[in-house]
């Protein structure tokens, strides 16, 4: 029941926050928490559990929210009808890219993962195709309830809660299956998991597969909420960082910590840009970068696994901490 006791507390909050906080600033700010904590758990499902770095999830991020923007503007159907086509996409392209790319370890990976977003954005640029430099648009005007296009955000809250929900239920029955126990193995030595039998190079291509999956269905709803895709947005490397900051803030390898580092950076980050305008752009770089180098040196499990370890501090019965000292 004390399992329960938190993530109970939380969607009880989620579900009410609309109503607690009613103003539209409010409301976008809880939908933008909620789309890019479905974005940062789904890297944390090869970030996290894996143990594999990418700073390329852009592309995945990209490769949804181009399907949603180009279903519209070069088949004139609904963006929700481009999410299975992003789908396919992301995880045929992972499936390429993972083969080789998840040979390789630590820093070196994460060096390839940036190369093949960075060449992916580049192609996308300077093909006319998808839009270049431009971009696409979305329906300006709803057609149809397909569209998902709101003038609120009280709709698209509801709707990335949803997803969210469906993502940690995905998360949570991976770690708890064959795959989850492979993939904790594999994290924390890859030589004695391949000695005992485990499937690495399957079970990181497969884990790299489903995270890009889902990242996918992310770009989709962000391009659906605010209507166009460009190459910055959709496939720029902040993306990258800002989602693995999120992860790695919150928790790597918990199944809420994404939704912690989502929770904190993302209003951090629109108060400041509400308060500097356009003058916070760099300032961004600077915030995301400080965080990586006060996580990797003060906390590197993140907020959540601080504060899981003071609560089972705090739990432990009275004597027991003299206990574990007593000879």
């Amino acid at each position: 029941m004390r399992r329960l006791l938190w993530p109970s507390v939380f969607a009880a909050f989620a579900i009410a926050y609309p109503l607690l906080l009613s103003s539209p600033f409010q409301q976008r700010l809880g939908a933008l928490v909620l789309l890019y904590a479905i974005a940062a758990s789904a890297w944390n499902i090869v970030g996290g559990y894996a143990g594999q770095v990418s700073v390329g999830h852009a592309v995945f991020f990209g490769c949804g929210a181009y399907a949603a923007m180009g279903s519209y503007a070069k088949f004139g159907l609904s963006p929700l009808f481009g999410i299975p086509g992003g789908i396919v996409l992301a995880v045929g392209l992972a499936a390429i890219v993972g083969v080789p790319t998840l040979r390789l370890s630590g820093h070196y990976f994460s060096m390839a993962t940036i190369a093949v977003a960075e060449t992916m954005r580049l192609i996308v640029t300077n093909t006319d195709y998808v839009g270049a430099a431009v971009g696409l648009s979305g329906p300006t005007v709803a057609r149809n309830v397909f569209d998902l296009s709101f003038i609120s955000a009280l709709p698209y809250y509801y709707l990335f809660l949803t997803v969210l929900a469906i993502t940690l239920f995905i998360t949570w029955w991976m770690t708890n299956s064959r795959m989850g126990f492979y993939l904790r193995a594999i994290k924390d030595s890859e030589r004695a998991a391949r000695s005992l039998g485990a499937p690495a190079s399957r079970t990181k291509l497969y884990a790299f597969m489903l995270s890009a999956g889902l990242t996918s269905v992310a770009g989709a709803l962000y391009a659906m909420m605010f209507g166009f895709v460009d190459p910055e947005s959709g496939l720029g490397i902040l993306i990258s960082v800002k989602i693995l900051i999120m992860a790695a803030l919150g928790g790597a390898g918990l199944l809420f910590g994404p939704l912690v580092g989502a929770a904190i950076l993302v209003p951090l980050e629109e108060i400041s840009n509400n308060v500097l305008g356009g003058k916070g752009a760099g300032l961004t770089f600077v915030v995301y970068g400080a965080i990586i180098v006060l996580i990797a040196r003060f906390q590197p499990g993140g907020i959540l696994s601080l504060i899981q370890r003071h609560l089972r501090k705090d739990a432990r019965p009275a004597g027991q901490g003299g206990a574990d000292h007593a000879p």
